[in-house]
């Protein structure tokens, strides 16, 4: 297989560096780095889109093309619009139609929305999951970091540490369970998929917080790699 048919994919995130390699159409390797490390893969072509400025200017000088906003064949986008969540959306899109719902569960939880003219539609930004329960510890005097559970906790909560979990899950839960509501309302055959870090946990704690609309969310690890390569 010559190199013209394999290429390096790499989105830098806020906390990591995102790795996915190509050969032909298989995404055979995913890889999750520190910032400024590289794996340990081949020299080949590499496409880089960031929302981090200072890991952009230190992986241009090694990328064969940065891709951008303007790459990306979606109507709508806005000047402002997170690289990242675009790339997102067109990837579910590509691989599963449009209209589509993206959840991204990363640092921060955001929904992304297209219709099926490929329009943006609009969405929502939030502190996700791990970043709500470090600001409770962190930016407070008397609350603890907490460590979370595999069940759905409950509601009503009889100490602290409880209590966090609660409020956090839930809000987050509830969150969620509104822009999947509204956008089905609109566009009942679409697919809503979710990605990101914490997709697991949040998609398990769903599932008991709402089990009918649970099962109609498709998880999919990758969808920022197949929005770069349908792009490329």
């Amino acid at each position: 297989m010559t190199e013209t048919n394999q290429q390096l994919c790499l989105i830098m995130g806020n906390t990591r560096l995102h790795w996915g390699w190509f050969q032909d159409d298989n995404l055979i390797k995913v890889e999750h780095t520190p910032h400024f490390k590289r794996p340990n893969w081949p020299e080949l072509p590499l496409y880089i889109a960031s929302v981090v400025p200072t890991q952009t200017d230190f992986w241009l000088k090694q990328a064969t093309r940065l891709i951008t906003l303007f790459d990306i064949p979606l109507e709508g986008i806005y000047p402002t619009l997170g690289i990242d969540r675009v790339l997102a959306v067109y990837g579910a899109g590509c691989q599963s139609g449009f209209p589509c719902l993206v959840i991204d569960a990363g640092t921060a939880l955001t929904f992304t929305a297209v219709d099926q003219q490929r329009i943006l539609v609009g969405g929502a930004i939030l502190p996700g999951l791990g970043l709500q329960l470090r600001s409770l510890s962190t930016k407070t005097a008397a609350l603890p970091e907490v460590i979370l559970t595999d069940k759905l906790p409950t509601l009503w909560a009889k100490n602290t540490n409880e209590a966090i979990i609660s409020g956090v899950i839930y809000s987050l839960l509830a969150g969620i369970e509104l822009f999947i509501n509204n956008w089905l309302e609109q566009f009942p055959d679409s697919n809503v998929l979710i990605t990101g870090g914490d997709s697991d946990k949040l998609l398990s704690y769903f599932s008991e917080f709402n089990y009918q609309l649970s099962q109609g969310i498709i998880k999919e690890e990758n969808l920022i790699f197949w929005g770069m390569k349908n792009v490329i």
